[in-house]
């Protein structure tokens, strides 16, 4: 998940990488990438990316979490260790695409707190999730790892 900046929206630059798929055996080892657009919130920007896993069934796409100073937005705060959200219904883990939950937008209430985040499920469906955000930004604080957000540091 690359980062750039641009002075006109016409001319881009200063590139940075802002998160990249972990080794191993993570959840998101095989490929990561940026869904909806951040959201600020006043610890910093949430950023809800899809993580890819394969295995020998084939690929689960999931999603977490990962909190980015609003500042210098390229610099990764915190980093969830555990996914957030998966595959679990029927319609999700059937489809053109088996087990895929991709988020692809989100709206915030207008009390600031109520997150609707739209997804795509199995490549076939569209659904919605809803959420807190101040539930979110706890669940990241208790669930991330610290060493796992040093990349711009």
């Amino acid at each position: 998940m690359w980062i750039s900046y641009s002075p006109d929206l016409r001319h881009w630059g200063s590139h940075k990488l802002m998160l990249e798929a972990r080794h191993g055996g993570w959840w998101d080892a095989n490929k990561i990438g940026l869904s909806p657009p951040p959201i600020e919130t006043s610890e910093g920007w949430l950023v809800i990316y899809h993580g890819v896993r394969q295995n020998a069934a084939g690929a689960i796409y999931r999603l977490g979490l990962a909190l980015f100073d609003l500042r210098a937005p390229e610099r990764c705060l915190k980093r969830s260790d555990e996914w957030i959200f998966g595959p679990q219904e029927v319609y999700e883990k059937r489809g053109d695409v088996d087990n895929v939950v991709f988020p692809c937008g989100s709206t915030l209430a207008p009390d600031g707190d109520t997150l609707h985040l739209y997804y795509g499920a199995a490549d076939t469906s569209i659904a919605m999730a809803t959420g807190s955000v101040k539930a979110i930004l706890e669940w990241l604080k208790r669930d991330s790892d610290p060493s796992a957000a040093t990349l711009n540091e």
